[in-house]
């Protein structure tokens, strides 16, 4: 796989980790019966804390960099010798992956936040 060829095919993912930025804060647990007077408030202030977890942190950073260089060893071993490209594509899916775990943490800061303050919800 070319340089270029290895750049374009990281472009999706960096793509989809930008679609991502608002998500998991903007999560709506289910509740066990009829919501609670005060829901909407509550659901509102846990989703700004959830926000205050940033998508692209050390963890995030650290995957990122696990993945460039699984991409590199492998692009050098492959034929043309180039590991650059594989870094490239490796660094994006790596950053991807630990972006959309952020996206799972926050989606629980919400869950939790909303069952500290009384609600019967459902994960």
């Amino acid at each position: 796989m070319t340089y270029l060829s290895s750049s374009l095919c990281a472009l999706p993912l960096l793509g989809l980790l930008a679609a991502c930025s608002g998500t998991g804060s903007d999560y709506v647990p289910l509740t066990d019966g009829a919501p609670a007077p005060g829901f909407e408030v509550d659901l509102a202030a846990c989703q700004e804390v959830a926000r205050q977890k940033s998508l692209v942190d050390a963890e995030t950073r650290e995957d990122a960099l696990i993945g460039a260089t699984i991409g590199a060893l492998a692009g050098l071993a492959d034929e043309d010798g180039s590991g650059l490209g594989g870094a490239l594509v490796g660094g994006a899916v790596g950053g991807t992956a630990g972006a959309l775990e952020r996206h799972d943490d926050r989606a629980e800061i919400v869950t939790a936040c909303m069952k500290g303050r009384g609600h019967a919800v459902v994960g």
